[in-house]
């Protein structure tokens, strides 16, 4: 009877390393499996992306802002889809401007959370590409 209890607590070690072991193989294989990207090049860079002339437009603050943005797509149709939805984006563009205020512009944090919150309004209205990046190509506030 001990060595049946023994042999059980033996079966189950093993089993637990195995498992473990296995656990760790799969987790290195996924993380060292994946192949960096590289960065897209200069001329790949502007080949997908089209800019957004300077606006002018009031914030929440009663302040005003002058700005344009050059925005990066994932792919030439994506390119295509922008400049046909230009005039979305500019919508979309004024709308989130006006709701924000002079001290929304503090600092990287500010420009980030604004480019973020663009990319992800112009991906809402994409039907058949993404954008990737949205960048800041002049900024005026007043």
């Amino acid at each position: 009877m001990k060595g049946n209890k023994v042999l059980k607590t033996m079966v189950i070690v093993l089993a637990v390393i195995a498992l473990s072991g296995t656990a760790a193989l799969v987790a290195v294989m996924n993380l060292t499996g994946k192949e960096k990207q590289e960065a897209p090049s200069a001329d790949e860079l502007a080949d997908s992306s089209i800019d957004i002339p300077e606006m002018t437009t009031n914030l929440a603050d009663g302040r005003y802002i002058k700005i344009s943005f050059k925005i990066q797509t994932d792919s030439d149709k994506g390119k295509e889809e922008v400049e046909k939805r230009d005039f979305q984006i500019k919508d979309a563009i004024i709308e989130q401007l006006s709701e924000m205020k002079a001290a929304d512009f503090k600092g990287k944090e500010g420009m980030a959370a604004l480019k973020e919150q663009l990319k992800q309004q112009i991906n809402a209205l994409m039907q058949e590409g993404k954008v990737e990046n949205v960048y800041i190509t002049s900024f005026i506030l007043q």
